[in-house]
């Protein structure tokens, strides 16, 4: 029976002594719970008052979006971005008539609607005149002008358009290029071969004045409208303008000269084949040229 009881109290007090320890670790976890939770509930409240703070993008104190710049606590203005300058216009205006002394000074280069020039023999030299450069075939496209030859009128020889610049130097020079290349040039290419010739002309000869002519209008009789139209003419044009803004030249719309109301050129002003002008042409595009002068 003694046996029993100490038995019973032993157990007695090791069920007190574990309740005693339940309860301080009971006690020990409320504890820490708070003490997270109000951590939590401060990191919160922190957050909420930064998002609702924080400035938006426009807010921004940025010296360069608001315009003033703080040194030493003081607020002074930058100074104000410059306005760029103002462009000189591609595109020549009308002028007075300049008269047969501008025109005696020009240089043509191009195909076979500036071969017209010499053939209807329009200009000072007439037939014989110096001012004309094209193969001897009489044209020359646009896509081959990095290996083409002209006839250079003061030896007779067929030499590279690069050395004719560089032999002559000319004070202006009037190029007429594309009426050929509309038909199958898409505008990347015919603008990377356009632009190719003008480097290469300005390289040999930075002082010379180059003028881009636009293509001229075709009469409504040309027989190959599928091929060479004026709508692709007038796209073809828009490129021969932005070559000449991107190279630094000049660009002469002689196209408007040229073109009848029905937007075709007028049979009067054409040769016979609806594409190549005639002396009555040629007269209406130099007087263009002549009001048109380079300043």
């Amino acid at each position: 029976m003694k046996t029993n009881k100490n038995s019973f109290y032993m157990m007695w007090s090791l069920a007190i002594v574990l309740c005693m320890l339940l309860s301080v670790f009971a006690l020990f976890f409320t504890s820490c719970a708070k003490s997270d939770g109000e951590r939590n509930t401060g990191d919160d409240n922190k957050l909420s008052v930064n998002d609702e703070s924080s400035p938006s993008p426009e807010q921004t104190d940025n010296p360069s979006q608001n315009g003033d710049t703080e040194q030493n606590g003081t607020t002074e203005p930058t100074e104000p971005t410059p306005a760029p300058e103002a462009q000189t216009p591609t595109r020549l205006a009308e002028t007075e008539d300049a008269g047969s002394e501008y025109l005696d000074k020009l240089t043509f280069l191009g195909d076979s609607t500036t071969y017209g020039l010499k053939a209807y023999a329009v200009l000072s030299g007439g037939e014989d005149t110096k001012q004309v450069w094209t193969p001897s075939s009489g044209t020359l496209t646009l896509s081959y002008q990095s290996i083409a030859t002209i006839v250079y009128p003061e030896t007779g020889e067929e030499i590279p358009i690069t050395d004719a610049v560089a032999r002559a130097k000319p004070e202006y020079m009037v190029i007429t290029l594309g009426v050929n290349g509309v038909s199958f040039m898409d505008e990347e290419n015919f603008v990377r071969e356009y632009t190719d010739l003008v480097k290469r002309i300005q390289e040999n000869s930075p002082d010379t004045k180059i003028i881009l002519n636009s293509i001229y209008p075709v009469a409504a009789s040309y027989q190959y409208q599928s091929d060479i139209n004026n709508d692709k003419i007038r796209a073809a044009n828009g490129w021969v303008e932005k070559v000449a803004g991107d190279t630094g030249v000049r660009f002469l719309n002689s196209f408007e000269a040229i073109v009848g109301e029905d937007g075709y050129l007028p049979e009067q002003y054409q040769n016979g084949d609806g594409i190549h002008l005639n002396t009555a042409g040629f007269n209406i595009i130099l007087d263009y040229i002549k009001t048109h002068e380079y300043k």
